[in-house]
Order: C-alpha cells, then structure tokens, then sequence
C-alpha cells in the first residue's frame, strides 16, 4: 500500500462531503485461523480457476493502522467457524479485539449447535453489535431449528446479520436465495445483511430486499473487475440498485482481497448512480444502521 492509494481514498469520501467510510465487512480474526484462511485463498486458483493474491497480507497493527489510514470510521471483525465447537471461543477473541480497537464494531458468530442460544444471548448481552454468518464455509443451513431461537432472539435486539449466502465463489449444499426466502417468511424483522450483494445470485436478493423492509445486501467484490469476470451484476438491476440505494452497505473484504482498497470504491462510482447514492452507501446507511 502506498500513501498514493490512502489519498485516493481520502479524496473519494472528501469531495463527497463525507467525514469518512463506514466498511460492513472486514475480516480480524485470531492469528491462525487468519493463516489458514489465506492458505485457503492461496490455493483458490487450483479450486475456482482464479488466481487470489491478498493484497493486504499484513500484521494485525498494520492492517488497522491502514483502515484508519483510509478514513474508516468504523469496520468490523467478520470471523466464523467452519465446524461446531469454536463459536464461544472466536466470540471471545472478537470482543476483546472490539474492546481494545474501539472503531471495530464488536463481532460475534454462531453455529447450529447445542448452546448457540446460550452464547448468542451472552454475546447481545455483552454489547455484541454485528454477527458474521458464513453458510458456505459453516456447510449448514440457516433453517437448522437449531438456530430459529437464536434468529428470533438477534430481530428482536436489532442486532445485524452480515451472512453469507449467496452461492459465490462455489456454491454450497445450503447456500442461494431460497433458503433465505425460507428464513425470511419466519423472522420478517430479522436485520439480515446479505454479503456480496448476494453473487452471483443478485437479483433474487434484491427482490428478496424489495419484499423484506429489514434485508440489506453489502457491497464486498461486487462490481469490481475481479468479479466481473466470472460473475457480472446485471445491467438491468441497476435500477433496483438505485431505489434501494438506502440498504446497500459498502463492504470491501479488505485484507482478503486481491486489488487495492479503493478499487472497490472506483467500481461503485462507475455505476453513476449519482453522489447522493455514494453518499448514502459509503457511509449513512452504516451510520444509521449502527448509530454511529
């Protein structure tokens, strides 16, 4: 990273008349589960084809010091188990690292397993103010009866869900739009942020967002070259991107991504739906939505 990319930055947010970024979806997690997702990342070309350079490949410091850098004003520590067992433990580590990075969002996860309600409850309660909900690397479904409690308990506390389940890069048994439909039917006022902008099955989760009041959809790789190439958003949503422009969220996937930070912010200012819609994504839909 070069101070000529943090002016970039800085300049994108400044002639918007913006204090700074509000970034849904971050990635902090405890040192070697941060290395075996990067040896995963390292080894995506053999798996999807695709070469997954991390561009941001840092120490814990540097990485914070370079959101700062870019003005973000608050990001968030997206972590998640991929088996039962470690949700307690990754909730743990999350709000120590929230307490201690005070423009982190405190982070928290789950898993359908005995206890889930338990340590969810726990970590609300705690001042939890975002879960991370991966469906494809967790491989379970989000209408595990498991987690119906635990859905009902986050609507009822206003606590945001940032879940991944669209079916991008390779699809999961439990991942697509339908699954979600089902969840929805249930938790109407469940605040579920769909990650992605919910690739490469965009315009399902958009039309899932115009049903659903609550459903928002974050910004992280859409629209930028990298996923252009294999999973293009649709011209002809567009206008969907518009008339929800007060739910889209900027998300960014920043250290695990493999072009620069503000990449993502030039491919959001290329669909020219004017600077308000900038405005109300880059930052004020966050700001809202956490009471910053």
């Amino acid at each position: 990273m070069t101070q000529t990319e943090t002016d970039a930055v800085v300049r994108f947010w400044q002639r918007l008349g913006l204090p700074g970024l509000v970034d849904v979806h971050t990635h902090f997690m405890p040192e070697r589960v941060l290395a075996k997702v990067w040896d995963y990342f390292d080894a995506v070309g053999p798996l999807t084809g695709m070469e997954w350079p991390i561009t941001y490949r840092h120490e814990e410091d540097e990485r914070v010091a370079l959101l700062r850098g870019f003005g973000v004003r608050a990001f968030t520590s997206m972590l998640y188990p991929h088996k039962a067992g470690m949700a307690t433990w990754l909730n743990g580590w999350a709000a120590e690292f929230g307490a201690r990075t005070p423009d982190c969002l405190h982070t928290a996860t789950l898993f359908p397993e005995d206890g889930v309600e338990g340590y969810v409850r726990q970590a609300v309660e705690a001042g939890a103010r975002v879960f991370k909900s991966h469906l494809q690397v967790g491989a379970y479904d989000a209408n595990d009866a498991l987690l119906d409690p635990v859905w009902g308990l986050l609507a009822d506390a206003g606590v945001p869900v940032v879940m991944h389940c669209g079916s991008g890069p390779v699809p999961g048994k439990h991942t697509g739009p339908e699954p979600v439909g089902r969840l929805l039917a249930r938790h109407p006022r469940l605040r579920l942020v769909v990650a992605h902008m919910g690739m490469p099955e965009y315009t399902d989760f958009l039309v899932l967002a115009e049903r659903y009041r609550e459903v928002r959809l974050d910004t992280t790789m859409a629209f930028t070259d990298f996923s252009e190439r294999f999973s293009p958003f649709p011209v002809t949503d567009r206008t969907r991107l518009a008339d929800l422009g007060d739910r889209i969220l900027l998300g960014t996937d920043f250290p695990n991504i493999p072009y620069p930070y503000v990449h993502q912010l030039a491919a959001l200012e290329r669909l020219e739906l004017g600077d308000d819609w900038l405005r109300a994504v880059c930052y004020e839909n966050g700001a809202r939505l956490f009471e910053l």
